[in-house]
């Protein structure tokens, strides 16, 4: 049973990762301008969910006619590519549904993964975690963790979830107001949905989530500083390294529940 069900999960990460691309792209800009609405290529987009790819970039690519001074046509590829995101995404609900097993919170987990991944993408790529993510994933955790609390099989506790959610929510505010340069105002948002999902397992597995978080986003500064890729003064996104924190301690709490 448990093969099975990491095998699906599996497969609704590869699923759920291939359509994140062209969202990721879309929402990677600075924060004074609008979401993404054209390809490189200047084609507009349809929607938001699929792969970061333009069919009209790549028939102007392959009906090109190579000359010295023609003029080289945009990549058809866009945004994060598509394999990998798919190949993150599916390990990360597969290795949830291994520590969390049949519990009903694993639905949670696994409508949740993507939006993080995409999280982690966007601040990644231009640090910016847009409000119409972080937001909406601290409210759909809560309300979906809610939903879970009604079903017997669940291990986890719904009001202490909200509790955790409104304490990592104001420790993060408390960081950005006393160092606004090294964290922005989105983390302290993004931090209430880490807590909500690291407090549904106790008190103890939020403090490991927000340590290895830190933990985790201090060793990458120092390698990177150590490589030359960034000096002690440079600033580098902190969402993708909360994000793994709060995976990390996720995954404990639901082995050891």
């Amino acid at each position: 049973m448990t093969a099975l069900l990491v095998a699906l999960a599996a497969v609704w990460g590869a699923g759920a990762g291939a359509l994140l691309p062209r969202a990721a792209y879309r929402f990677s800009v600075p924060q004074e301008e609008d979401w993404r609405a054209l390809c490189p290529g200047g084609h507009p987009l349809p929607g938001w969910l699929g792969r970061g790819r333009c069919a009209r970039c790549a028939a102007r690519t392959a009906g090109a006619v190579v000359t010295e001074d023609a003029e080289v046509p945009p990549p058809p590829v866009y945004g994060p590519r598509t394999p990998l995101v798919s190949l993150a995404t599916a390990l990360l609900c597969a290795v949830l549904a291994l520590a969390t097993d049949t519990r009903p919170e694993l639905a949670v987990w696994l409508l949740l993964t993507p939006v993080g991944v995409l999280l982690a993408l966007v601040d990644l790529r231009v640090r910016r975690l847009p409000d119409l993510l972080t937001l909406p994933l601290a409210g759909a955790a809560l309300a979906l963790l809610g939903a879970v609390a009604l079903v017997p099989e669940h291990t986890g506790d719904w009001p202490r979830a909200l509790w955790a959610a409104l304490v990592l929510g104001a420790f993060y505010y408390v960081l950005w107001r006393l160092n606004p340069g090294g964290m922005g105002f989105g983390d302290v948002k993004l931090a209430l949905g880490a807590g909500a999902v690291l407090g549904w397992y106790g008190w103890d597995t939020l403090l490991l989530g927000t340590f290895a978080g830190f933990l985790l986003g201090a060793l990458c500064g120092g390698v990177l500083v150590l490589v030359g890729k960034a000096g002690r003064k440079t600033a580098i996104p902190f969402g993708p390294f909360l994000i793994a924190g709060a995976y990390a301690g996720l995954l404990v709490g639901a082995y050891t529940a």
